[in-house]
């Protein structure tokens, strides 16, 4: 608690009377420290495989809360999620996760270096395994008549 001495007061009272402040400094330091324990952690869980998506100029539709997502790399592995799998244990990886139903959404992504084939390969996959909800994952792009940013347009003569 603080305390502050009155000027030129003759009552003890109003002498010694507490101050109803409270010190923020401590509130000050705490904050601090979680903001940069923060900065530091929320670029490592972004974290993913490095693989180069075609672009597409298809509206983004909503992402669920806990999407599945199974990647071709450009080494022709497969990956759920981050971790890497054999194409024959892909549907018996799939089962065996938290959320094991069949009417799931698998997110499907392949990088631009893997050809059509495999990717036809890993879909009939999945397809006889039993889930045929599969989307495909591409980059945002932009129109193929609009500019790609302001100021950038070339005049052709």
């Amino acid at each position: 608690m603080g305390a502050s001495i009155a000027e030129g007061g003759l009552d003890d009272d109003e002498e010694f009377a507490e101050a109803h402040e409270i010190n923020v400094t401590p509130f000050i330091d705490v904050m601090l420290v979680l903001l940069i324990i923060f900065m530091v952690a929320a670029p490592l869980s972004t974290v993913d495989l490095p693989i180069d998506l075609p672009s597409s100029t298809a509206t983004p539709q909503k992402k669920p809360d806990k999407p599945t997502y199974v990647t071709i790399k450009p080494d022709l592995t497969l990956a759920i999620g981050q971790d890497s799998v054999k194409r024959v244990d892909l549907v018996h990886s799939l089962d065996a996760m938290a959320d094991a139903s069949k009417d799931r959404i698998i997110f499907l992504r392949a990088d631009r270096a893997v050809p059509y084939g495999e990717l036809m390969g890993v879909l009939e996959i999945l397809r006889v395994g039993g889930y045929t909800k599969i989307k495909l994952v591409a980059l945002e792009g932009v129109p193929a008549g609009a500019p790609s940013a302001p100021g950038t347009e070339t005049q052709k003569p």
